[in-house]
């Protein structure tokens, strides 16, 4: 999926020119924490975040910070003294998997979206991320999730699928995770319904090793010196 599908298009920007007040005052009204920095043609120069403004004036949870004296000294300091300039930016055709590693690996809450030209054409986070996951892995509707270890064989899934659709469940998701062990996957299907009792009885009656979900994430984490 395109993160395109999943982002954010009506994106609240500043322009650099405008002092740190503007920008607080933005945050707290639209509720955010990222602010895009943009030229008069919506190109992205850079990003604000709440991060950035606390740094710049510890004292806004001072009381005295909305007094007439404060803010005039606090209205001289710009967006653009305090702004991340040429943030990290994806382009509308990455992949949610493409944002969610990026995000990962550079460790910031957001992810400005441009086109070629450096035009802003929305924004992504990770709530944005989130809510796209759920809504692929179907998460969001009320299911049960089950947790098999298999072969790595051929013809393996297929046996799961049939088992399961036989007992006329519906599918919410499936996912195949790395397991420990050489030679084997651990399946996460994620079944609409709320008995699966039947359906384990069966896996199992096929020879299939179910575990708990929980205890298999506890117990498999990669070990940490």
């Amino acid at each position: 999926m395109f993160i395109s599908k999943s982002m954010t298009r009506d994106v609240v920007t500043i322009d650099k020119k405008a002092n740190i007040l503007d920008a607080t005052d933005k945050m707290i009204n639209r509720k955010i924490r990222h602010l895009p920095v943009v030229e008069h043609d919506n190109r992205l120069i850079g990003i604000v975040s709440d991060r950035d403004i606390r740094s710049a004036m510890p004292s806004i949870i001072s009381h005295d910070y909305n007094s007439k004296e404060k803010r005039e000294k606090l209205s001289k300091l710009k967006v653009a003294d305090i702004m991340t300039p040429d943030p990290i930016t994806i382009s509308p055709s990455y992949t949610l998997q493409d944002a969610l590693l990026l995000l990962q690996q550079t460790e910031v809450g957001v992810l400005p979206i441009v086109d070629e030209n450096g035009i802003l054409k929305g924004i992504v986070g990770v709530r944005d991320l989130i809510r796209a996951f759920i809504n692929v892995l179907g998460i969001g509707k009320p299911g049960m999730l089950l947790s098999i270890v298999v072969e790595e064989q051929t013809g393996k899934m297929k046996e799961i699928v049939d088992a399961i659709t036989e007992e006329k469940i519906s599918f919410g998701s499936t996912l195949v995770a790395k397991y420990w062990d050489e030679g084997k996957r651990a399946v996460f299907p994620y079944l609409l319904t709320k008995d699966i009792s039947r359906v384990k009885q069966k896996l199992e009656k096929m020879g299939f090793i179910l575990i708990d979900p929980l205890e298999w994430y506890l117990e498999q984490l990669p070990k940490t010196s």
